[in-house]
């Protein structure tokens, strides 16, 4: 998919369907997107590396005391708190096989984890534009409220939308949450002073974005700190399995076709869509993202939303970043996600995601739009 996308944007502006001009200043605009996009993956792998989530999660069961369901809860907690400052590519691709082996380890049914990391990979993204790769996107367009006004509006939606979550999480496998679990081996970090070095760059990303920051200018140096250290301790991690290239090519590649797109009829398509409120905005960008992926959704509805409309560009990214939960083809990070589960033995059918989907995502899009609309103006 990233490889057909990249290359039809490359064809829309060789072709001229897209003005020369205009690809340069959609690549300016997104270069830091993608350059925060890149440094973030980078600090993360090199924290997994360090044993930071593998430390994190054995804390988790350690808390539990015993209790299947206080472990969820924990597990819940991390997902949203990994979600929050290290956007959800990071829940879904390196803490989703953390959780997976952990429950293996305390032998508890693993599909009540597998799903709390995923739901709340998508569900829990919505505070900070360094959540998501859409919430980045979308800053650029609401500049006027920075970091700390995007955290202040998006406040109560998010917090709505993981209670959601865990509710669904406790109802929905109920039977599997009965009983105790038995007590995890001890772990070691291979390098404690790595470990600590991993845990300060990682807290360091978020505060720093709320506070003004632009967030690649927080998570690139971060990440070379954190590159560093693993070199002076010895350490040889490959960076280049690291840097998602993939999805870098895939982010401009969608913006180059979608300009093209929007140029040659499917703008004023859109502006009609979505011109009736910002419940429908949500809606429509919930059904696009699970029929044709959350990404591409946003990139083409955002250009339909008019400027200084910030509700509803906020409630189309309810619909981008939480509706995309009936399809597993919904959202990257899911595609990423259940990969992950079946490398370590989980496998999870298309038709259970939707069925599951399918009881979740109403009443999360519904809640989180009524959320948007009471919470600060």
């Amino acid at each position: 998919m990233w490889l057909v996308v990249a290359i039809v944007g490359a064809l829309s502006v060789a072709t001229t369907a897209l003005p020369w001009h205009d690809a340069v200043d959609i690549t300016r605009r997104i270069g830091p997107v993608l350059g925060f996009l890149a440094a973030v993956a980078l600090l993360a792998h090199l924290a997994d590396e360090a044993g930071l989530f593998e430390v994190i999660a054995r804390q988790a069961v350690r808390l539990s005391g015993g209790s299947i369901r206080r472990l969820l809860l924990a597990v819940c907690a991390l997902a949203t708190v990994t979600t929050i400052t290290l956007s959800l590519d990071t829940t879904a691709v390196l803490l989703t096989p953390v959780v997976l082996a952990l429950a293996q380890a305390v032998d508890v049914p693993p599909r009540p984890f597998a799903y709390a990391t995923v739901w709340l990979a998508n569900g829990a993204s919505l505070l900070l534009p360094i959540s998501n790769l859409t919430n980045l996107l979308a800053a650029r367009r609401l500049g006027s409220l920075g970091s700390a006004g995007f955290a202040a509006r998006m406040l109560l939606p998010e917090i709505v939308a993981v209670a959601v979550i865990v509710a669904a999480l406790f109802w929905l496998f109920r039977a599997d949450l009965r009983g105790r679990h038995r007590r995890a081996t001890p772990y070691v970090a291979p390098d404690r002073v790595l470990l600590w070095l991993a845990g300060v760059c990682c807290l360091a990303v978020a505060p720093a974005s709320i506070a003004g920051v632009t967030p690649w200018q927080v998570a690139t140096p971060a990440a070379a700190v954190l590159a560093a250290g693993c070199w002076m301790r010895g350490h040889r991690p490959d960076l280049r399995t690291a840097l998602p290239w993939r999805i870098l090519l895939l982010t401009e590649g969608l913006f180059l076709l979608v300009a093209a797109l929007g140029r040659h009829g499917l703008d004023a398509v859109l502006r009609h869509l979505t011109g009736h409120g910002s419940l429908l905005v949500e809606a429509i960008g919930a059904v696009t993202g699970n029929l044709v992926n959350n990404l591409p959704s946003y990139v083409a509805l955002e250009r339909a939303v008019p400027t200084g409309h910030h509700r509803d560009l906020l409630a189309l990214l309810l619909g981008t970043n939480a509706g995309p939960m009936l399809l597993v083809s919904g959202s990257l990070a899911t595609m990423l996600w259940r990969q992950r589960c079946a490398a370590r033995g989980v496998q999870v059918s298309a038709l259970e995601f939707a069925r599951y989907g399918a009881l979740l995502v109403p009443p999360l899009l519904l809640l989180t739009y009524l959320a948007l609309i009471t919470g600060p103006a």
